[in-house]
């Protein structure tokens, strides 16, 4: 008799068996008093089914045997962890087909693809703190600044002549990395790339091993290391997921039995053409169980804290790519089916365990974050395209022409509070053709550097929580490449080391003034003192909570490199206002307001100014950022 019984079969096909890894794939297991491992598959459309290992060259077919509702399943004596393995599917067409396991937890590194049996179970963890603690209703209310992280990039090491990429063991990963991003500041960490994938150029978001942690790496257990090493530093851990497409390879889910299984079967609506892949089909309820186990799978066994999940604009819209779509039942573009997919995903994830979900998402709908019951999809947070979009677009441009665009720049609190979003400086940000976040800048070295310091200030105090990826904490200089370490040695360099050493400082008051994060959905945490200023590239606002300025901070971005001497900000309120940031911190000699030399404090005068009963008078320096204490 199988382990696959009645009810896993149920809640299977109704699309809602979200451990249903824990029967399907490659188990270490017992039978008749020897061990072995036990092989389940969903093959419905397959005339007959075997397993082949490398633990007997490949050669020796074990068939496995079918239940009614397609799931195959065979016991193999003898083999253990560590053995590789495929199935053999014979389609309705007559034609055998050599697959890897889709539930497959481990996979040979490309560019060989079998699966591999990994042991579900036996890691000791160490986090029990951390997953104490872990509650997902509360992270709107807590610091977010988020270290994304391209592993294969972030270091390498190379040990020997045929060693060609250099990859760094999880294990090493997470000692170094748990280092850095805690000793910088940051609260979470973003992978990407981490189910396994064919192709090193996808960036690791075409995924074949939705289980599977890339054997790029390490094993499982290398993984589990390096998720328990950044929990025991205190820090979260962000998983980037990718539940709209995968790839067209032979050896995966493309045609698995014979048939379109994981993939439409409607050519409308099987393949997205701009990246050429299949698309998940999410009305069939096997692929929701298969898709929402995974989730679940990141969660339970590897203790991974929120999913980022990738391309939702492209799971929402049924004409994303694709000049001939299918339109849904009531004619219009959105996929019902996998709107009410994500529904299920995100309302289940939330409900069922400490973890959350993250949409990187650039539609234009409304309610991606919220709740379901009240007709939203229930995301926890969004990536805000727009702020990145709106930004960049305004610092793209020289300072003289900057005042004809000033409106993109202040148009952003508009919508910041329209979601939970999340101010992102992601990879897609810096990549080919992109320029680094510093090469965008105009102007000179100084300027641009300048540039860098007053983007990431006004990021950090802008509403919304934060994201920055690898390598712009310090001014990458170079474009983001997938095979190239990052540039470690220009942090020897003063102005790169400046970078850094502001991008820490603002972390740790980030974190420290809760007005800077308890702003959620909430637009009275945020008021204009000028954004009229276009001919001089200035902006002052202030942050606050809902009810008063207790704890408030006034903020004013310079983004030109002009000198402004006298120059006077409206205030709230009487009183001494005490800097405690500027971007000329970390600069020997400047750490003051240029016309108080090292006085930290700046007193209002009782004068009109920016429509405000108090006017405040210093000196703001070329791309200079300060951030006031309201008293």
């Amino acid at each position: 008799m199988g382990i696959f019984n009645d009810t896993d079969r149920y809640y299977f096909h109704q699309g809602t068996n979200y451990e249903v890894y824990k029967k399907m794939g490659a188990h270490i297991a017992s039978q008749g008093g020897s061990r072995g491992v036990r092989f389940v598959v969903w093959a419905p459309n397959a005339r007959d089914v075997s397993v082949i290992t490398d633990a007997t060259g490949w050669d020796n077919e074990f068939r496995m045997e079918r239940s009614g509702d397609g799931i195959w399943e065979a016991f193999v004596e003898g083999i253990t962890a560590g053995t590789a393995y495929r199935y053999v599917i014979t389609g309705p067409d007559g034609l055998k087909r050599q697959k890897s396991d889709p539930y497959a937890f481990g996979s040979q590194l490309r560019p060989l693809n079998a699966s591999v049996v990994r042991a579900l179970n036996g890691y000791r963890w160490h986090d029990g703190d951390h997953m104490s603690r872990r509650d997902s209703s509360k992270v709107l209310e807590k610091p977010m600044a988020i270290y994304e992280v391209h592993l294969g990039s972030w270091k390498k090491s190379y040990r020997s002549a045929d060693d060609t990429d250099g990859f760094l063991n999880y294990r090493t990963l997470g000692d170094q990395l748990a280092e850095y991003v805690s000793g910088m500041g940051y609260t979470h960490i973003e992978l990407m790339g981490i189910c396994e994938y064919p192709f090193d150029p996808s960036w690791g978001y075409q995924v074949t091993g939705q289980f599977a942690p890339t054997a790029r790496y390490g094993t499982p257990d290398d993984f589990r290391y390096m998720i328990d090493k950044l929990h025991q530093s205190g820090i979260s851990v962000i998983l980037d997921w990718v539940p709209a497409h995968f790839p067209k390879d032979d050896f995966a889910m493309s045609s698995f039995d014979g048939t379109c299984l994981y993939e439409s079967a409607d050519p409308l609506r099987s393949e997205y053409p701009i990246w050429g892949t299949k698309a998940y089909d999410h009305s069939k309820p096997e692929v929701r169980s298969f898709l929402i186990s995974s989730a679940f799978y990141w969660i339970n066994e590897f203790h991974i804290d929120a999913l980022r999940v990738d391309a939702v604009a492209a799971m929402l819209y049924a004409d994303f790519s694709r000049p001939n779509y299918r339109p849904n039942i009531h004619g219009g573009r959105i996929n019902l089916e996998s709107e009410d997919f994500l529904k299920q995903l995100c309302s289940e994830v939330t409900a069922r365990t400490g973890a959350y979900i993250i949409a990187e998402d650039s539609s234009v709908e409304q309610g991606i974050t919220e709740d379901v019951h009240k007709g939203g999809l229930g995301f926890t947070f969004k990536w805000n395209m727009g702020w990145m979009y709106d930004t960049l677009s305004y610092l793209s441009h020289d300072f003289g022409d900057r005042r004809n665009y000033h409106r993109v720049l202040t148009h952003i609190p508009e919508y910041a509070f329209s979601e939970n979003f999340i101010l992102v400086l992601s990879h897609d940000d810096v990549c080919t053709d992109k320029k680094s976040i510093l090469e965008k800048q105009p102007g000179s070295r100084e300027d641009r550097f300048g540039g860098v310091k007053a983007l990431y200030a006004f990021q950090f105090t802008h509403p919304g929580k934060k994201l920055l990826f690898m390598g712009q904490d310090f001014a990458q200089i170079s474009e983001w490449r997938f095979d190239k370490s990052l540039d470690w040695y220009l942090t020897d360099d003063f102005a790169h080391r400046d970078v850094m050493l502001t991008v820490k400082e603002l972390l740790s008051i980030y974190k420290k003034y809760p007005v800077l994060y308890s702003d959620s959905k909430d637009s009275s945490t945020f008021e204009w003192v000028n954004r009229d200023w276009a001919d001089a590239n200035i902006i002052s606002f202030i942050r606050k909570n809902p009810w008063n300025y207790d704890g408030a901070l006034l903020v004013v971005c310079n983004f030109s490199p002009w000198h402004h001497h006298g120059f006077a900000c409206g205030a709230p309120k009487a009183g001494g206002y005490e800097r405690i940031f500027s971007t000329y911190d970390n600069l020997p000699g400047q750490g003051g307001p240029a016309e108080l030399g090292k006085c930290p404090v700046i007193e209002a005068q009782n004068s009109v100014c920016d429509g405000r009963p108090f006017r405040l008078s210093y000196g703001l320096r070329p791309f200079e950022v300060i951030i006031l204490r309201i008293p």
